[in-house]
């Protein structure tokens, strides 16, 4: 008869989760190793996504260490979003992703709002679809050196923190008479795949955006920008921020000349479709150009 093998502790950060899912060991805070979590947040996401993936894990921990995730359920949509996703990233730190995947079912979380209050949101928040143009307008006049980067938001549909970065790379390449390697003059098209460091993020992508000359010459005038302070100068000058907005007009006006799966690609979105994975490829399609200036046309006369 073979004797019965000692009990098998597995070396956990800080606390020992038992075998059994939903079921812990109570220990303190300060026994896990936020400094090492830290460390391995920034080498896998970019710093403003760590940041907020410790400060998220610091203030919510407990719930991983007690198994109680009820203080989940009384957090608005957006700061439970967070905090469950810092919490992933922990428990997959700690080595007990599955016994949070368990916390999550059994206390009926949800990762983000249902898309049909999306949708409603999106009913409610513009009342005249012009207001939107007419804010882009009002900073343009506020402030002039913002001229062809909100020039190059309108065309691009790129997400705020991408414009930034390709106004950035635009001025700088000029400058070092390198821009052949990101805009193709022939094309009129930012090749933001080339730079994969600054656009191909693990959720969020750009791969290109069509561009005009006139628009790239100017930007390669302008200084060069910073994110934190573009919004800043941006907001006392209008009152307000709506970047999100022009990106949202913009694939919203593009409907009327391109299809779903080209918006898709042109705003870095790649499903999980068999046509998009397999058989779509926007270097086929010899006329997107043309008819994605098209489409732009009415939001620049805007």
């Amino acid at each position: 008869m073979n004797p019965r093998l000692p009990p098998c502790e597995s070396k956990t950060y800080g606390f020992r989760a038992s075998l059994e899912p939903g079921r812990f060991v109570a220990s303190s805070v300060e026994k896990v190793d936020f400094q090492a979590f830290e460390g391995w947040v920034r080498s896998n996401y970019r710093p403003k996504s760590a940041y907020d993936k410790v400060y998220y894990a610091k203030r919510h921990v407990h719930c991983l260490t007690s198994g109680d995730c009820s203080s989940l359920q009384a957090l608005s949509d957006d700061q439970r979003s967070h905090a469950m996703s810092a919490l992933s990233s922990l428990s997959k730190f700690l080595g007990i992703y599955e016994t949070w995947m368990s916390l999550v079912k059994n206390y009926g979380l949800k990762w983000s709002v249902k898309r049909d209050d999306l949708i409603i949101s999106r009913f409610t928040r513009i009342e005249d679809p012009n207001e939107v143009f007419d804010w882009v307008g009002w900073v343009k006049d506020s402030c002039p050196d913002l001229c062809g980067f909100m020039d190059l938001m309108l065309y691009s549909g790129l997400r705020f923190e991408e414009g930034v970065n390709s106004h950035n790379l635009v001025l700088k390449l000029a400058k070092e008479g390198r821009l052949s390697e990101y805009y193709d003059t022939q094309k009129e098209v930012l090749e933001h795949f080339q730079f994969k460091e600054l656009f191909i993020r693990r959720t969020k992508k750009a791969f290109i955006s069509f561009v005009p000359k006139k628009i790239v010459k100017r930007i390669g005038k302008e200084r060069e920008l910073n994110r934190f302070c573009v919004q800043s100068k941006v907001k006392r000058k209008t009152g307000r921020i709506r970047f999100g907005d022009i990106r949202e007009a913009h694939g919203t006006v593009l409907t009327r000349h391109l299809n779903a799966s080209e918006i898709d690609f042109l705003h870095g979105r790649v499903s999980g479709s068999v046509f998009m994975r397999n058989y779509f490829n926007p270097a086929l399609i010899g006329d997107l150009k043309e008819r994605v200036f098209k489409g732009i046309g009415c939001l620049m006369e805007g």
